[in-house]
């Protein structure tokens, strides 16, 4: 049976008005994509990757209202001056920074036994503990303001077990635990915090970063056949930073048909 890939989605000013950030936004993953989505839902959006050609790329593909490339920002989110400048300048950029999505994660292969101390802590670096920094310095914007909202990108691997990924699936466990107790302490201050927990997105750059066979064998675990589309990930991300999703907080929301 022919697998069917279904039509984005026209947008339907979801996020009119409001402001976004996000990290790792550069290439054809999930960060351009739920750029582009945000801008589809009427935001004003800030892009940020530590790739300068790649980001001044995608932000020639996200034109505002003007035909002017999206405003942008270099940051690497291994490092804090890095992270406050981006927050910094965004605010300086938007006026006010309503949305953060939290995208920036590294992946990579290598059995426990095999791993070295260099891969372990530098995925969790990217993966992790850039969620955190990111998140404590806007929060004290967002609280001041009463209102905000930040989305991070967590995975099924973060409940699943997959060889080859303890470091990854630690690091997206922890995303989702930091997520449920950040909630927590934002919610006083009208903040709201959620993730989403994708299985399988296919763009272009995973397929270069995975083994051979790995990728056949995770889209045979889709109930649907197929990988998502990155958009279809954005899509959620898109419904917990909006308004829509005003009643939910400290949640994980898997956007995935794979089987348990």
């Amino acid at each position: 049976m022919p697998i069917t890939i279904p039509t984005a989605p026209a947008g339907h000013k979801l996020l009119e008005g409001k402001t976004v950030v996000v990290t790792a936004a550069a290439g054809t993953g999930i960060g351009f994509s739920v750029a582009k989505r945000c801008q589809e839902e009427g935001a004003r959006v800030l892009i940020s990757d530590l790739h300068e050609r790649r980001l001044a790329e995608a932000a020639a593909k996200l034109p505002d209202a003007s035909g002017a490339p999206a405003p942008t920002r270099l940051c690497n989110v291994t490092d804090q001056e890095q992270v406050d400048a981006l927050i910094a300048g965004a605010i300086e950029e938007l006026g006010h920074i309503d949305v953060l999505i939290n995208n920036a994660g590294l992946g990579g292969f290598a059995h426990v036994t095999e791993m070295t101390d260099v891969q372990w802590s530098t995925v969790l670096d990217v993966t992790l503990t850039s969620v955190f920094r990111m998140t404590r310095a806007v929060l004290p914007h967002m609280t001041q303001r009463k209102t905000g909202a930040i989305v991070n990108n967590a995975s099924v691997l973060g409940w699943r077990a997959q060889p080859g990924q303890s470091h990854y699936a630690a690091a997206k466990a922890g995303v989702m635990a930091f997520t449920r107790c950040s909630a927590m302490e934002a919610a006083e201050h009208g903040v709201r915090i959620n993730a989403v927990s994708p299985s399988l997105a296919m763009h272009e750059f995973l397929s270069k970063v995975t083994p051979d066979g790995l990728l056949e064998e995770l889209v045979g675990r889709e109930a649907f056949g197929r990988a998502a589309e990155p958009w279809e990930i954005a899509n959620v991300m898109v419904f917990l930073a909006s308004d829509y999703a005003s009643y939910m907080t400290g949640e994980v929301v898997a956007v995935s048909s794979q089987h348990a």
